[in-house]
């Protein structure tokens, strides 16, 4: 573990972050505008726009875990955050030529395939770079100086919309500058960590959708290959079910963006909407994983699930701009309860050697269920109108917590008794 901190953080969690709110500064100035700009300039109905953000999302999520496991396999972290963050800042010249929805679904979903290579190696690293009792904070960190890049984003594509009216694509190119800046960060600053090489700590050598449970024999010994069934415990097995019900009724953000608009919020004031949340989402997550670190990060998930639930509620019954602004800032409330400490908790239970491998796991898992998520969103909105996308995300919430709840009551009745 590195031993030279900065502003008392390892040095490879600050740098993670700066490389996270630079590509987020250039996301973030694209993703808001993506649906205004497929239903106002190109023409697309919420359908196709829920079909896009599906496939975009969860075929990319396929990457995940291979990334994670291969991460793994041939230890290594920075190539692949390299590869991930370049890829994605490549991306941004398809969007910006665009002119049919096909090509903003290719944008989309190689800006995805970026982040299915860098996501579990990235979290990896973070996790490895910091002592057990500080990864809520390290989690917590990264997830606000993400989230402030998502708050510079819109703020710069709402003024060079002010300046250049209406001129999307400008703000696309644009984004290329602070995706370039992450790459170069990376490539200066971040800094591989020494893994133990014995044969306890061994990389695994198969990928965990591969079956069986025996593997290689060495001596007298026969080594077990990672597997989905033998390698992860439990609780880790839940967590990822868990969490990936609740994803399957959160649909992408853009119906957010889309409800704001149905409710008289210009188009123009979008960004400053979208900026909005981000910044409460970055106020929150670095106190909410100091928190969850003293209280437990059990807690903390299960309130944000809860309040998701309402949010939700919310949004269905919303009718004017000022609750649509309320819900938006709560929903920047929810995010920092939830992103970083759940991938905080994940790394209490995740064997150490298959640590990319897990999050891999769980980023392909809940990444897959986006597909379903805003297929149905979109389906339920032209069908029966958007309060019918709402009160989906809102019952497979309150479930979900329900379901965490369970878990969570037994997983400590365990530890009693143990």
């Amino acid at each position: 573990m590195a031993n030279k901190k900065i502003i008392g953080l390892e040095r490879n969690v600050f740098f993670t972050g700066l490389v996270s709110f630079f590509m987020d500064f250039s996301s973030e100035m694209i993703y808001p505008l993506v649906p205004i700009f497929l239903s106002s300039v190109l023409g697309v109905n919420k359908s196709v726009i829920g079909l896009i953000e599906g496939i975009a999302e969860s075929t990319a999520s396929l990457l995940k875990v291979f990334s994670g496991w291969f991460s793994d396999r041939i230890g290594k972290r920075k190539i692949f955050m390299l590869a991930g963050y370049g890829i994605s800042t490549l991306s941004r010249p398809i969007i910006a030529l665009s002119a049919l929805w096909g090509h903003v679904l290719v944008f989309r979903f190689i800006d995805r395939f970026g982040k299915g290579i860098r996501g579990a190696p990235r979290d990896a690293i973070i996790a490895e770079s910091t002592p057990m009792k500080d990864l809520g904070r390290s989690f917590g960190f990264h997830r606000g100086m993400d989230t402030l890049g998502a708050v510079a984003g819109p703020a710069v594509a709402f003024l060079l919309l002010s300046v250049f009216t209406g001129n999307y694509r400008l703000v696309f190119w644009l984004s290329m500058l602070p995706g370039m800046i992450a790459v170069l960060v990376i490539v200066f600053f971040i800094k591989e960590q020494k893994r133990k090489s014995t044969e306890a700590t061994s990389p695994p050598q198969s990928p965990p959708w591969q079956g069986g449970e025996k593997g290689e024999v060495r001596g007298n010994e026969t080594s077990e290959l990672p597997s989905f069934r033998s390698n992860f415990d439990w609780r880790f097995k839940a967590f990822v079910a868990i969490a990936t019900l609740f994803a399957i009724g959160n649909s992408s953000d853009v119906f957010l963006i889309l409800k704001a608009t149905d409710t008289g919020i210009k188009e123009t004031q979008i960004p400053i909407l979208y900026l909005c949340f981000n910044l409460v989402y970055a106020l929150t997550s670095v106190p909410a994983g100091i928190l969850s670190d003293r209280i437990g990060r059990k807690r903390i998930i299960l309130a944000g699930f809860i309040l998701f639930g309402f949010i939700y509620w919310g949004f269905a019954n919303a009718s004017g701009q000022k609750h649509i602004w309320g819900l938006f800032l709560l929903y920047g409330v929810f995010m920092g309860l939830t992103e970083g400490i759940q991938k905080a908790y994940l790394g209490t239970i995740i064997p150490e050697k298959f640590r990319a491998t897990g999050y891999g796991i769980y980023n392909t898992f809940t990444g897959l269920a986006l597909f379903p998520a805003s297929v149905a969103g979109g389906w339920l909105w032209d069908k029966y109108g958007p309060h019918a996308t709402f009160y989906y995300g809102t019952i497979t919430a309150f479930f979900s917590a329900t379901l965490l709840l369970i878990v969570f009551g037994l997983d400590k009745l365990k530890q009693k008794r143990n």
